[in-house]
């Protein structure tokens, strides 16, 4: 018997106004992805685990772009590392995540959102990120986030607190995920990564990349 190309993943509405898109970026954009994962990663603020306010600090390592987040508040300057600015948002990103933000609602949405900073999570084998909000924005907009290399199971829960209902999905290589409107303050989380998952051709031989793109409402 002759097996075919495994079902095509389909776009999944999770809840209103969150919006799984799997498979949207291409081999060349996953790739270029990666490239400037490591040149954000060597700074001028270099990628490293942030330390949560008790002093634990988190399995997932965070590079900054645009504004500087340490738990749980956002800096023109890296003040829990070496004090200085962070690169700025590029627009051939911010024109990446426009683009998924379309898709997921309609044109107008994307025109009308001014994302200022991205933070961009490595997660090796062991890492995982707990349930929690992005709440430390002061406005109400969408967050698109990208996934590359290996794949994660992500939780995306309620927006009341860290129990059920929530649904699992894997977010593979390539996967965009949008959040906002009703959902925009969801609980969320990645409680592991599964190794050795990542297509080669999205030029990550490990580990995990995920970039999410906010609106902070700072000046």
């Amino acid at each position: 018997m002759t097996l075919g190309p495994p079902p095509r993943r389909q776009r999944r509405d999770l809840a209103p106004g969150a919006v799984h898109l799997p498979d949207w970026l291409d081999h060349a954009q996953q790739r270029r992805l990666v490239q400037a994962f490591r040149d954000w990663s060597a700074g001028p603020v270099p990628i490293r685990a942030a330390s949560l306010p008790r002093g634990h600090q988190m399995s997932v390592k965070t590079v900054c772009l645009g504004w500087h987040w340490q738990p749980y508040t956002y800096t023109r300057t890296a003040d829990d590392a070496n004090g200085q600015h962070v690169l700025p948002l590029p627009d051939w990103l911010i024109a990446i995540g426009r683009s998924a933000l379309a898709q997921a609602y309609d044109s107008a949405s994307a025109d009308s959102w001014h994302p200022d900073t991205a933070l961009i999570n490595f997660y090796d084998d062991n890492a995982r990120l707990g349930l929690h909000q992005d709440k430390d924005e002061i406005v109400n907009q969408p967050v698109v986030s990208l996934s590359v290399g290996d794949t994660c199971q992500f939780r995306f829960g309620n927006t009341t607190h860290r129990g059920k209902p929530y649904h699992d999905l894997d977010l593979a290589s390539g996967d965009a995920f949008v959040f906002g409107r009703e959902a925009r303050f969801a609980y969320h989380g990645a409680p592991k990564t599964y190794p050795a998952t990542a297509n080669p051709a999205a030029g990550l031989a490990h580990g995990r990349i995920n970039i999410t793109m906010r609106v902070t409402g700072l000046h």
